[in-house]
């Protein structure tokens, strides 16, 4: 009988336990709990979506390397007020659902305050709505195409629209040539960024009065582009202008001066990495390339930059590399304001995302592309820009991007 009735309290005892259990919510976890620091060491983590692999990881190998040169200078600087940013890196690959797939990694898993990333507009067109909607801000490091920051009030980007930047190397190309009349236009349909580029670029051409002698298209898979040069070629044009990839355009480059043509070539903003060289060797020589950052900016960060680039890869670092770092700058400030009014470190995890986003987009920072801030849809505001021509060496293997004045 005793037994029976100490049972039943036992139980009874647990059932009110369990009802007090499930009624109370489980607090939010904090910024730098594990696992959603995704380090376990008690630091901020955030999210660098990029590619690492595929045709498209020339690009985002150049993204990787800033990426690391930033979270070692701020950590060195140190980090949000004495604690210290770490990087969680997941491959997008070239395609969209890679993107997707890291994205929902970053974020769920990994669980980032924010995102730098993707590598592609066509993968942010994708991905990006997915960071918006679980709202995790996200700053594009290599996103020109026009539309990226309208996807959504997560979404900013710290590369200039391709309609600020391509126009300037076809001033270039005229200022090199007065007497160009004949351009020949190609580029990538299968790529957003591509599409949105050759539109820029061939209004461009119209409004300085010059012929577009023939438009052709091609994938950025393809490597055998002996049709569309030769097209080009015969209509005899005094400028070609290629919107791809650093694989696809190197390719097109080497095949458009094997086949003769001597004319100039103005490259877009995917063909802007030394990683071409070594696909177009020797016949990358002459190529005009718009560009969005110089190493020799005064800024006293890219000094610091620029030397930690130069030290690690023995050349002057690129673009791509310049952008990536930024992007993790605007996070890393944006977090050290949010920081001297209340402690990142101990925000939920939630909160902290929606109030890094308000504080990026409310900030100006001098970066190594100069000093650059946001309009209020997450578009970059930046005033230096300028034309690089690869002058490469006498043995064809390396180059490097001159800058005209």
């Amino acid at each position: 009988m005793k037994t029976s009735r100490r049972l039943s309290l036992f139980a009874c005892v647990a059932v009110a336990l369990a009802a007090c259990s499930s009624s109370s919510p489980k607090p939010s976890a904090t910024a730098t709990e594990s696992p959603q620091s995704g380090s376990g060491t008690g630091a901020i983590a955030i999210g660098i979506g990029v590619a690492q692999t595929s045709n498209v990881a020339l690009l985002g190998q150049e993204e990787v390397a800033g990426a690391k040169i930033a979270e070692k200078y701020f950590n060195d600087q140190g980090g949000i007020n004495g604690t210290p940013v770490k990087l969680v890196f997941q491959d997008t690959g070239g395609d969209e659902q890679g993107a997707i797939n890291a994205f929902q990694t970053l974020i769920t898993q990994n669980k980032v305050v924010g995102i730098v990333g993707p590598t592609l507009s066509q993968q942010a067109f994708s991905a990006n709505p997915i960071a918006d909607r679980a709202k995790v801000p996200v700053i594009g490091p290599s996103n020109t195409a026009k539309g990226i920051p309208e996807i959504g009030e997560y979404i900013a980007r710290v590369s200039a629209p391709v309609s600020v930047v391509a126009p300037n190397s076809v001033k270039a190309a005229l200022k090199i040539n007065p007497n160009i009349k004949k351009v020949a236009v190609l580029y990538a349909q299968n790529d957003a960024f591509s599409k949105s580029e050759t539109e820029i670029f061939q209004q461009t051409v119209q409004e300085q009065a010059l012929d577009i002698v023939t438009v052709q298209k091609f994938q950025t898979t393809d490597t055998d582009f002996q049709t569309q040069a030769t097209t080009a070629i015969n209509l005899k044009p005094d400028l070609v202008i290629i919107s791809g990839l650093a694989a696809d355009g190197g390719n097109l480059v080497r095949q458009l001066r094997e086949l003769g043509y001597k004319g100039l070539i103005i490259g877009g903003n995917g063909l802007n990495t030394s990683n071409l060289f070594p696909v177009c060797k020797a016949l990358c020589d002459g190529v005009l390339i718009a560009q969005a950052y110089s190493p020799e900016q005064p800024g006293k960060i890219n000094k610091a930059f620029r030397e930690a680039y130069l030290s690690q890869f023995k050349k002057e670092p690129p673009q791509f590399s310049a952008q990536t770092f930024a992007g993790v700058q605007v996070f890393v400030e944006a977090l050290q304001e949010i920081d001297q009014r209340s402690q990142v470190a101990q925000k939920p995890l939630p909160e902290l995302r929606v109030a890094l986003n308000q504080q990026l987009l409310k900030g100006k920072y001098a970066t190594p592309l100069g000093e650059i801030s946001f309009t209020p849809e997450g578009e970059i505001i930046q005033k230096e820009f300028y034309v690089a021509q690869i002058k490469m060496e006498p043995d064809g293997n390396n180059g490097k991007f001159a800058f005209l004045k």
